[in-house]
């Protein structure tokens, strides 16, 4: 009876480490001799669904690589993970992909609540993070090493942006709509600030919820204050409701976005036309997805209609293809000796990358994004205008 016992101890430990490691038991996190593990989280589903392509697009350029032979012999396993754009669903979708799937890798990551719910268990573990799909600062200060950004700072769109609004287009009166977290809460502090510097302020900003549908209040208020142009962080969801809003109360501003919705044939659609109709403005940073005369885009375009049929080839699809590129790059230089130092290693060595992008340097101190933003405007065929082509912000006017 005693032997048995001290065998059931011996036992449960060996059988919780077996239960506990992730599919496929490998010895080394997040790859073995035949595959290797990357994850990514977003919203499938629920109000900020349309960013959920952001995740899919990345399977394309995984699929890529692993129709050219994988990376070294290994094949890419790809796990993808539902969020709802909820913070409260992310922990848990991040948690599945280290602890069971055990990951060495996520890209992108929709939104930025999500992130910054996700950013601290991430480091604990020291999982690599290519391409948060937030410009917000808090997301990467203090710097993080295991965390490269990609989308430009909402400090520096809001810069390029205010100048082109003032300066350029002569605008009197701006209204702001901002969603009520650090996706809107950074960029309204920062154009408060800079419109000071042209002595002006905001007319009216206002908070929008995520999950939020009826945005009339908001609207009749822009409309009260007589802005001429509001400028949005919001989702698209949001965006769309209150575009509706203001066409059937007589009220036609200039709406601009942050890049963040600049699909313009999703946001088209799911406003019945009107985003092309109202002549729709917001910042970019890459290249025209639709624009086959660039050959990397014509090669994933190309490899979508094999790979990914019954995806729509469009810019938040585009905006997942751009986040993995570095990190299948980086992957292949490491070579056959994978390990998440190597990796590491090789991300922080990048210099002047060019996908489908802004051209990306990182150093093992400077994990920074690109800051050169365009500015574009949806035509009356749900088509690409660019107004202005890539700007770099003016860094000196910061106080």
């Amino acid at each position: 009876m005693r032997i048995s016992k001290i065998l059931v101890a011996m036992l449960v430990p060996l059988l919780a480490v077996f239960l506990a490691a992730p599919e496929g038991h490998a010895q080394k996190r997040g790859f073995d001799d035949k595959e290797i593990r990357i994850g990514q989280w977003g919203p499938q589903t629920g109000p900020a669904a349309p960013w959920g392509a952001v995740a899919r697009g990345s399977k394309l350029v995984f699929d890529i690589a692993n129709e050219e032979g994988g990376i070294h012999g290994r094949q890419i396993r790809y796990f993808i993970r539902d969020d709802q754009f909820n913070p409260s669903q992310t922990m848990a979708a991040v948690r599945d992909l280290v602890d069971r799937q055990g990951v060495i890798a996520v890209v992108g990551g929709v939104g930025t609540a999500s992130g910054l719910a996700v950013r601290r268990y991430l480091l604990q573990n020291k999982i690599i993070w290519v391409g948060v799909t937030s410009g917000a600062r808090s997301l990467r200060e203090p710097h993080n090493p295991y965390l490269w950004s990609m989308w430009p700072d909402y400090d520096s769109e809001a810069k390029v942006v205010a100048k082109f609004l003032v300066e350029t287009k002569k605008f009197k009166k701006i209204g702001m709509l901002y969603q009520n977290d650090d996706y809107g809460l950074e960029p309204l502090a920062e154009f408060g600030r800079l419109l000071k510097t042209y002595g002006m302020e905001l007319a009216v900003a206002l908070p929008v919820e995520p999950i939020e549908r009826d945005l009339s209040s908001q609207v009749a208020r822009l409309k009260s204050a007589g802005v001429d142009v509001v400028v949005c962080y919001v989702g698209p969801t949001q965006a769309a409701v209150a575009l509706r809003n203001a066409v059937s109360v007589g009220f036609r501003p200039q709406w601009f976005h942050s890049y963040n919705l600049n699909d313009y044939g999703l946001m088209n659609q799911i406003t019945d036309g009107l985003w092309a109709r109202e002549g729709v403005m917001t910042t970019a940073f890459s290249e025209d997805i639709f624009d086959m005369s660039i050959p990397v885009i014509k090669k994933y375009y190309d490899a979508a209609k094999r790979l990914a049929p019954n995806e729509r080839w469009g810019i938040f699809f585009g905006a997942g293809i751009y986040v993995a590129e570095p990190l299948v790059y980086a992957l292949k230089k490491v070579g056959r000796d994978l390990s998440t130092e190597a990796l590491k290693n090789e991300l922080d060595k990048i210099t002047g990358f060019k996908g489908i992008g802004s051209e990306i340097t990182w150093t093992s101190t400077n994990h920074q994004p690109p800051k050169a933003i365009r500015i574009w405007q949806c035509g009356p065929k749900g088509e690409v205008i660019v107004l202005q082509d890539w700007t770099q912000p003016n860094d000196s006017s910061r106080k």
